[in-house]
């Protein structure tokens, strides 16, 4: 986002060939409609868990198991815990994860992300958290879920610029998208000025945000000993 159509082409031609088993269920997407993280969003993502090499992620959304699977693809020691409430995308998720050979290390976790605290709070914490779910609940979903993840830990949230909407490019038809690009503006401002975080939104994809966790224990002890 934010790039001309020359450049924007020329970064995507650069992105490495997926494999034909990704291949497939990239296709499977775009022929039923369901919804999947832009490539270069998800490349700078996978960039930061190659760098980060964390062991538990937890994604809120599953959908049919894609970032969850390349995911897991990029971070090798990594389990993942991921909630979807939607039968069929739970089923087709699963067949996903069994056929590029990530089962062992992806839990599936069915519900409502706004009613499994308890069953998700038994495996904190969590070295990363993505959220990438209902875009109206977005900030419901962070002040759940944050609280498991590590300090040090990375936390993405994925089309915080929802489609060039939330930054004013262009205009909400309805009533329905106006509130939900109202709620993500609250939820980006709020974000990048919470002390606890460091944080950055990044104009890839359909806009990602990225919070790293703070030591605010040892940050307070540090200043004392100053």
């Amino acid at each position: 986002m934010g790039k001309g159509d020359k450049t924007a082409s020329y970064l995507s031609s650069l992105i490495k060939e997926r494999p034909a088993d990704i291949k497939e269920i990239e296709n499977y997407a775009h022929k039923h409609h369901v919804p999947i993280m832009e490539a270069d969003g998800l490349e700078t993502m996978l960039q930061f868990l190659r760098i980060h090499n964390p062991v538990r992620i937890l994604e809120i959304g599953t959908a049919i198991g894609y970032s969850a699977i390349r995911m897991l693809q990029a971070a090798p020691d990594a389990f993942i815990y991921t909630v979807e409430r939607d039968e069929e995308r739970i089923q087709e998720a699963l067949k996903n994860a069994r056929s590029v050979g990530v089962h062992k290390r992806f839990n599936l976790v069915q519900g409502d992300a706004l009613e499994v605290k308890e069953e998700i709070a038994e495996k904190a914490p969590y070295d990363v958290l993505f959220i990438d779910a209902a875009k109206g609940q977005y900030e419901n979903f962070f002040s759940i879920y944050e609280p498991m993840v590590k300090e040090g830990g990375l936390i993405f949230s994925d089309n915080v610029l929802f489609k060039g909407f939330v930054s004013g490019e262009k205009e909400p038809e309805s009533r329905r998208l106006s509130s939900m690009v109202n709620k993500l503006r609250k939820f980006n401002d709020k974000l990048m000025k919470d002390p606890r975080f460091d944080s950055v939104l990044l104009p890839v994809g359909d806009g990602l945000m990225v919070n790293v966790k703070r030591n605010m224990g040892k940050e307070i002890q540090e200043g004392e000993k100053a």
